[in-house]
């Protein structure tokens, strides 16, 4: 944990995702602490066998940010680097329509809830990429995180929701960020996490900038070597009046050095945030959370989340249309 700055929107996260195409669970989980502001942001989200998606998002009181350790959810880590693990122990909401999430107040209403238990190890298998950078990168206003750095991970244990319980095996990616926040910084941007064993994965990121391209940045982890990509391409194909993402087209280049991979996205969540700026402006930002087959060009089967942020403008996703 890092020290609590002194600004009104200082946040420290850690995030974590898992595949698990065997028993066909996958999932996310986050705690930001807002210590300033006098709450934590936890989110569970589990995507279930034949599509339900089990959901729960709480701002939890704290004081402190002393721990990952609010509204039924834990981030204990064993081992920097090495060894974590997640637990939550709580209700969630289960969605057999997950876009009644774009209306969250109706779904919290309205929808059927079942308690749920997840113990998960999260162990390293790549190191760690990123840090907190000498100078900052960000102009004021559109600070996003001071210092951030993430990792492919394995993930096993457990996921029980009401009476089902699955054994869990998979692969994912975490993440962990500190420093000022406000959702509505970056105009938007693309999350793309892919992990396909011990021999491959990456992330790719674009984050655009209202005025200008933004930066594209990303890594991709292959026979136990790390490459730092200095390019990003993403083709996107979108779907229906919403305009969410559907399939992918993602080209990742270090130097000489090309990856090409296609993603599909097999169950969508649509997430929203709302903030009152100073002059009473209702703020509205959608984070759309694709679960996402990826193939490589030979045909190696991968997964992950693909994470698309939007600001929402006269109802229109501003990076429609843009990657």
């Amino acid at each position: 944990m890092h020290e609590l700055g002194p600004e009104p929107n200082f946040n420290e996260s850690m995030y974590f995702n898992f595949v698990d195409p065997g028993q066909s669970v996958s999932g996310f989980f986050r705690l930001g602490n807002r210590a300033n502001e006098g709450t934590a942001e936890m989110t569970a989200c589990l995507y279930l066998p034949e599509g339900p998606v089990a959901f729960m998002f709480r701002r939890a009181e704290t004081t402190s940010n002393d721990a990952f350790d609010a509204g039924g959810m834990r981030f204990d880590v064993l081992e920097p680097f090495i060894s974590l693990r997640v637990s939550y122990s709580g209700p969630v909401l289960i969605l057999d329509d997950p876009w009644r999430l774009s209306d969250p107040g109706t779904a919290f209403r309205h929808s059927p809830t079942a308690d749920a238990e997840v113990e998960l190890a999260f162990t390293g298998c790549s190191p760690p990429v990123g840090g907190e950078p000498d100078e900052p990168r960000e102009g004021p206003g559109e600070e996003f995180a001071r210092g951030h750095y993430e990792q492919l991970v394995e993930a096993t244990g457990s996921v029980t929701v009401g009476p089902d319980k699955w054994v869990v095996s998979g692969l994912g990616l975490r993440d962990h960020s500190w420093g000022p926040r406000y959702w509505q910084a970056p105009w938007y941007y693309r999350w793309l996490t892919g992990n396909f064993g011990s021999d491959f994965g990456f992330m790719g990121s674009h984050i655009a900038r209202r005025h200008g391209d933004g930066l594209r940045s990303g890594f991709v982890w292959r026979h136990g070597t790390l490459h730092m990509c200095d390019d990003v391409r993403l083709r996107t194909t979108e779907e229906g009046r919403d305009r969410t993402h559907r399939t992918l087209e993602l080209v990742l280049r270090s130097g000489s050095q090309r990856w090409a991979v296609t993603g599909r996205v097999q169950a969508m969540v649509p997430l929203r945030n709302r903030r009152t700026a100073p002059d009473g402006t209702s703020l509205v930002t959608r984070i759309s959370e694709g679960l996402t087959r990826w193939e490589t060009e030979d045909g190696h089967i991968g997964y992950g989340l693909a994470e698309y942020l939007d600001q929402i403008v006269d109802g229109t996703p501003v990076g429609a249309g843009l990657d």
